[in-house]
């Protein structure tokens, strides 16, 4: 975008107004008033005012390559996430007698693993409520192991390309400034040994120093517990199975078998050799990820009236369960689901009910509602509005969970290692790998095309769109070399590692204030200026930038993963730095000797 500096030894106008806007952009961000992409937008929109950012050139940071990838990865990681992936992967290897230590490198690993090959927030939002749910049975609070799991989750990002925003500016940065891009695992000599010692401190060391708290913080909401109807498919595994083999997995997903029904008979969880057969239903209590887990993995089936599809089989919409509560003046109040005709005229099946002080005895489609009962419904995502609408229900703020589709995890695992294999062996580029992903994923509805793009974070686009001009422009106009020059003064007549140390402690600095994508758009620049003034690869100082910028483990702002734990681990402001600031210290121990012996 910005190829020839014009860059003459002196501090010029556009160098000052630019070193300007940064320092009004950097204030506002971290006075956190106005949301960072409206902050970004708007400054790229005065860089072009004030002639710093050509117009012409000044959206083409929308159609970068790295904005775009980012964007891809977002929907990949909510295909994994719908296939149920992740889901099957973590309640194989999660037991809440392990020691605390055990359970920290397991489901930390876990985390880490993921957040290599999908976006790192995402990967905290699925394992956070496992943690949450272990810390419950095993009678701890889960501050205990919260925080290890949201550090655990950033560092293995690390590892590849796509595992975190600043990899893939990087490889971007690098294609532009170099020639080429970093591959797919050009990362893991560095990031992910970095990962590793990291994770092994977290999980020996780091979880002690957290405070322990004053016992009084929220760990969870209180949560309906709903009696829901799963019916067993013809097909299934579990035909003459005894009700006694189902209490492994009924408490690996933490749901209760109340027992099964059987044509107009009901059989209670207490005889347990009674055998299953097709067609029978059984009776669950639990939550509603826990209800979906459950079924999920048993491949169990929503129950629907005879002659009716199942919600979902029309349309590109997937499904949820959406928790909802009953208003007196609701319609189905005194009325059952199936006298209104829930499930044909709407679509949707009413999956369960929890009413308080009281267990549902009869079927949960026949069932008469009464005000004040919450009511757990499966419906086609792009309805939600029009079905509640019409039921005269409720919508519970923030008690929407999506239906996982567990018999499509083997090939949306399949279609994600073609597309990685494509991109890291030179076939096609990285945008357009993931791109063919997203769009397989669509054709075959993991991904439903009626929620594609809301999977999107737009506000990370916009940012990155917007920042990726100003930092072309910081360079053109000679920024980058100004800040390199005064870097290299600092390490005059010290070893070249000690300037590359340099860098790295001020990119980790801003990026525990500041957001990391915007961090590394400014620092990679710096970085391969520092590189061409000292007559040295720029790899070393790109490797640098990416895994400094990647951990800001200081403070609950630094990184949004920090931040979803905020509420759930009952934290302060001030705890984040007791284990952060000796992890930030052992990365930069552990990864610039590696970076020296891999790209020295």
């Amino acid at each position: 975008m910005f190829r020839q500096s014009r860059y003459r030894g002196d501090m010029t106008t556009d160098q000052i107004l630019l070193f300007a806007l940064f320092g009004a952009v950097f204030v506002l961000l971290l006075w956190g008033r106005w949301r960072y992409d409206l902050v970004a937008f708007a400054a790229l929109l005065a860089a072009v005012l004030l002639g710093l950012v050509p117009e012409k050139a000044a959206f083409e940071g929308f159609g970068h390559p790295a904005t775009i990838i980012v964007a891809l990865v977002l929907v990949v990681s909510a295909g994994l996430v719908r296939s149920g992936v992740v889901q099957l992967i973590t309640r194989k290897l999660i037991d809440p007698a392990r020691p605390v230590p055990v359970h920290i490198a397991i489901l930390g690993g876990v985390g880490a693993v993921i957040s290599a090959f999908m976006n790192n927030v995402a990967a905290l939002a699925l394992l956070m409520p496992v943690d949450v749910e272990t810390a419950k049975k095993a009678g701890r609070s889960p501050r205990t192991t919260l925080m290890a799991l949201s550090f655990a989750t950033i560092l293995g990002g690390m590892a590849t390309m796509i595992g975190t925003p600043p990899n893939i500016i990087i490889a971007s940065i690098r294609a532009e400034a170099l020639g080429a891009p970093y591959g797919m695992f050009d990362f893991a000599p560095v990031g992910g040994l970095t990962a590793l010692a990291g994770l092994l401190f977290i999980a020996l060391v780091g979880w002690r120093l957290i405070p322990k708290g004053t016992g009084d913080e929220r760990t969870e909401e209180a949560l309906a517990l709903y009696i829901a109807e799963l019916k067993v498919p013809g097909a299934s595994d579990l035909a003459g199975r005894r009700l006694a083999e189902l209490e492994e997995e009924a408490g690996r997903a933490d749901v209760v078998v109340l027992g099964l029904r059987r044509g107009k008979r009901r059989i209670p969880a207490s005889r347990q050799r009674r055998r299953i057969s097709p067609g029978d239903v059984l009776l669950i209590e639990g939550r509603p990820e826990a209800i979906d887990e459950f079924r999920g993995t048993l491949g169990l089936e929503f129950e629907v009236p005879p002659h009716r599809e199942r919600p979902g089989s029309e349309g590109t919409a997937g499904l949820g369960l959406v928790e909802a509560v009953v208003p007196a003046e609701a319609r189905i109040v005194d009325r059952s689901a199936r006298r209104i005709g829930l499930a044909w005229r709407k679509g949707a099946v009413l999956l369960g009910i929890a009413r308080y002080g009281q267990r549902v005895k009869g079927r949960i489609r026949e069932e008469t509602i009464r005000p004040g009962d919450l009511l757990l419904l499966v419906i086609p995502e792009d309805r939600e509005e029009e079905v509640l609408d019409w039921l005269g229900v409720l919508p519970l703020a923030g008690r929407r969970t999506p239906v996982t589709r567990n018999e499509l995890a083997p090939v949306s695992v399949a279609i994600f290692t073609a597309g990685v294999l494509a991109a890291s062996f030179g076939v096609t580029s990285m945008a357009v790998a993931l791109g063919l992903v997203v769009v397989a994923y669509a054709l075959l509805r993991i991904v439903p095309l009626g929620e594609l793009y809301a999977h999107v974070e737009w506000p990370v686009v916009v940012l990155l769109g917007a920042m990726i001009p100003l930092g072309g422009a910081l360079e053109h106009v000679g920024g980058t070399e100004l800040i390199a020059r005064g870097l290299l003064d600092l390490a005059a007549g010290q070893p070249p590692w000690v300037a590359l140390l340099l860098l790295m402690v001020v990119t980790m600095s801003l990026s525990d204030v500041l957001n990391n994508t915007a961090t590394t758009i400014v620092a990679a620049p710096v970085g391969i200026e520092m590189a061409r003034l000292s007559g040295l690869s720029a790899d070393p100082f790109l490797m640098g930038v990416a895994v400094a910028a990647s951990c800001a483990f200081l403070t609950p702002i630094g990184h949004k993963n920090n931040t979803l734990i905020l509420g759930p681990g009952g934290y302060r402001f001030g705890d984040y730095w007791r284990m952060g600031l000796p992890l930030e210290l052992l990365v930069l121990g552990v990864s610039l000797p590696l970076i020296l012996v891999f790209w020295g």
